[in-house]
């Protein structure tokens, strides 16, 4: 939890004053990059943003001309932001037929807009029950998926076995784990086919890279979760293109010119990837006086511990603006 989260940002730290005063990137220190750059997965708007088809075409073919070959989007209701009574999709309960059956109208718009070859992924915000997860996750098998994320809740790896048992779609977890111990069994009895740590949370660049060798022994792709900023994905990236197994790296590319903003030199992208700048430590630094825009309130609710919640409207602005 909160202690992981902050043995995460120190261990960051160090590697970037490690990398700085020997005047190297991270990368460099963690054995030499084993790939020439690092490719990016990105989003599309979830179908709970309650703004249609139509919406979730437009995004997806603005996404392919900007470069980038993988799209992660959930299909499934959610009742945080379309409400309680939207086709009675609750958090860990049943989904109804009818949620099921429009997320499959959803990946199949997708998929025919992005064409055959195109890498789909799939978010299930761990909010189903084991029946709900196997039954949607065989409807939507035919789409042709990379992997199928967080079906269930992950503290019971039973259900997860169930789940793994009854289809044959990909199986991912990691961002609601937190270190090597967390991952221990997934990766032992071959629960998922890829994981994603989040470096922010998980420990921090050395203890993913141990997360990613053990995931290496097994033959599971690792995939680094993001839902920060910057400097995250920063080190995410010192991280990434080192490790051997690795998938893609997330990101939420529409959030890209707001980084700009607050750090200097921003990512080197090209193509839906990014590339090395050569820069030491993290290979960036932030603009102070920039900062100062996102500041929040000590007393707001933002900056309380458990305010990532469904009952805190104020918190869930992202989920429902309107960002066009």
């Amino acid at each position: 939890g909160y202690i992981s989260h902050l043995i995460s940002a120190i261990d960051i730290a160090l590697w970037d004053i490690k990398g700085k005063v020997l005047g190297a990137p991270i990368y460099d220190l963690l054995g030499g990059p084993v790939h020439e750059s690092v490719p990016l997965y990105t989003h599309v708007r979830d179908i709970s943003f309650g703004k249609g088809i139509d919406v979730l075409i437009e995004e997806a073919k603005l996404t392919v001309e900007a470069g980038y070959e993988a799209i992660k989007t959930d299909p499934f209701p959610n009742r945080r932001t379309m409400g309680e009574t939207y086709y009675g999709a609750n958090m860990v309960e049943r989904m109804e037929p009818k949620a099921i059956a429009d997320a499959v109208e959803w990946m199949e718009a997708l998929r025919e807009t992005v064409g055959p070859n195109y890498e789909l992924l799939v978010d299930a915000h761990a909010r189903m029950d084991v029946a709900s997860a196997i039954k949607a996750a065989n409807a939507i098998e035919h789409v042709d998926l990379v992997w199928f994320e967080e079906p269930t809740h992950v503290e019971n790896h039973n259900s997860l076995r169930q789940i793994r048992e009854n289809t044959s779609v990909p199986l991912c977890v990691g961002e609601r784990h937190f270190t090597r111990w967390d991952y221990d069994e997934i990766l032992r009895d071959r629960l998922v086919d890829y994981i994603m740590p989040d470096i922010a949370w998980c420990g921090g660049i050395s203890e993913i890279r141990r997360i990613a060798s053990m995931a290496e022994t097994q033959y599971i792709r690792v995939s680094p979760h993001d839902a920060l900023g910057p400097v995250a994905i920063a080190a995410s990236f010192q991280a990434s293109i080192a490790i051997p197994n690795l998938y893609r790296e997330e990101c939420l590319h529409t959030w890209f010119k707001t980084f700009e903003k607050v750090i200097t030199p921003m990512f080197d992208i090209r193509n839906g990837s990014i590339f090395p700048n050569g820069r030491p430590g993290l290979g960036i630094e932030l603009i102070p006086e920039a900062l100062e825009e996102f500041k929040i309130d000590a007393d707001s609710p933002e900056a309380q511990p458990g305010w990532w919640n469904s009952s805190n409207k104020s918190t869930n602005a992202w989920a429902t603006q309107d960002d066009d």
